[in-house]
């Protein structure tokens, strides 16, 4: 091989590769982001009225312990149970609320909050996504009974 092609193809190489470590480096970071900026800590809490909704009308979780049920999940039995009622975050960091042990998860991957008297879920920029019901979460959606969250191979249903 001529010995300009094969610094040239030297030079590509190292170039694709410093390429990739920055796609990679930048990735992580933005991660961290959306981590710190979606933190619960970060947002303001409204103070809990059991028996009143926003608009002053019965709150339609009066006495509902939010939770997500196991279906399908690593490290995990099917069945056990997770109380959201405080929100929650999902993912595979060791700051998560619920530690998910998939290697599609994000390690700020999803999270659980309460807006207006109900449960919302809301995908965190994952990589892979978060799905619900079969569809990917593009915004935050309401939760109902037995509505299914999937992360990687991962799945909760929620319940009231």
């Amino acid at each position: 091989m001529d010995e300009p092609l094969a610094v040239a193809l030297k030079f590509g190489f190292l170039a694709v590769l410093y390429l990739f470590l920055l796609w990679v480096a930048r990735s992580a970071m933005r991660d961290l982001r959306r981590y710190e900026a979606g933190s619960p800590a970060a947002e303001p809490v409204e103070a809990p009225n059991p028996a009143r909704g926003r608009n002053g009308g019965p709150d339609p979780r009066a006495g509902a312990r939010p939770r997500l049920e196991v279906v399908a999940a690593l490290g995990r039995d099917p069945g056990t149970t997770f109380d959201v009622s405080e929100g929650a975050t999902l993912g595979r960091s060791n700051g998560a609320d619920i530690r998910i042990d998939d290697p599609y998860a994000s390690s700020a991957h999803a999270r659980i909050f309460a807006r207006g008297g109900f449960m919302y879920v809301e995908d965190m920029g994952s990589t892979n996504g978060t799905y619900l019901n079969g569809r990917q979460l593009r915004e935050p959606e309401r939760l109902k009974r037995a509505d299914v969250i999937r992360i990687g191979d991962s799945e909760y249903r929620y319940e009231e």
